[in-house]
């Protein structure tokens, strides 16, 4: 099997922010636990910002900004708040996500086809700032076409339904599922969008959708924040690194 070429790993530190908001005061803090991750061989750091401030805090950001050396990857729903957040620290990516207060978790992909003219003017100040604007989709055919057509560079797709699939031991769905991320990915290749993947992924599902060839980086954070309680953060990002690059026939 040729070598598809090493697979940029995020890191998504959100749920150590839920941790500490958890009793109100400072600790864990999430730029430590960001700088670990770096150290452990994450190729960049996400944090989402969202509207409640239910775990990352603007305070956060300003932190990650002036601490980090690699990647910052600043999710936010495409409000004038959050533009104007993003504008004012120039983060290397901006990834535009659905969000509702009451969801406990970003459910579901963006709709970029329902909402291509906002969205198009909405990023075209991040992309003149230098910003890489992606969008965080489905797998649909409509989606990936219309992220395209306003300019963003990379596509995020979801991969919560097939984790929970997964998890749930619905195999033939689940095989199912992981064929259409397959097709969505080379859909949008094809278009010249960069192919990210993330939400509800751990070793196993990861491993799957990593042997993808235009797959070019993965973002987990709630699956290895939990595994750090019983392994440490570091090692359970070196063990992800490990399978992702098993996944991908890469040799250290």
């Amino acid at each position: 099997m040729k070598p598809l070429g090493r697979l940029r790993l995020g890191i998504n530190i959100d749920h150590v922010a839920t941790i500490r908001n958890a009793r109100g005061g400072a600790l864990p803090d999430p730029l430590r636990a960001a700088l670990l991750a770096e150290a452990a061989g994450a190729d960049g750091i996400t944090a989402h910002l969202r509207e409640d401030r239910r775990h990352i805090r603007d305070t956060d950001i300003e932190a990650l900004m002036a601490g980090l050396s690699v990647p910052l990857n600043f999710e936010c729903a495409a409000t004038a708040e959050m533009q104007a957040i993003a504008l004012r620290h120039k983060p290397h990516a901006v990834c535009l996500v659905p969000e509702k207060r009451e969801e406990r978790t970003t459910e579901g992909g963006l709709d970029v086809a329902g909402d291509a003219k906002r969205l198009a003017e909405f990023i075209a100040p991040l992309r003149d700032a230098g910003c890489r604007v992606s969008m965080f989709i489905g797998h649909e055919a409509a989606q990936i076409e219309a992220s395209a057509k306003i300019g963003a560079a990379v596509v995020e797709l979801h991969t919560g339904r097939y984790c929970d699939l997964t998890t749930e031991g619905q195999h033939d769905a689940a095989a199912a599922e992981l064929e259409a991320l397959r097709k969505g990915s080379a859909h949008a290749h094809a278009l010249g969008l960069e192919v990210h993947m993330g939400h509800g992924l751990d070793f196993e599902t990861a491993a799957e959708v990593a042997a993808f060839p235009e797959v070019m980086e993965l973002n987990i954070g709630h699956f290895l924040i939990g595994e750090a309680v019983f392994r440490g953060l570091g090692p359970a990002i070196e063990e992800m690194r490990r399978r992702m690059d098993i996944a991908r026939n890469v040799t250290a």
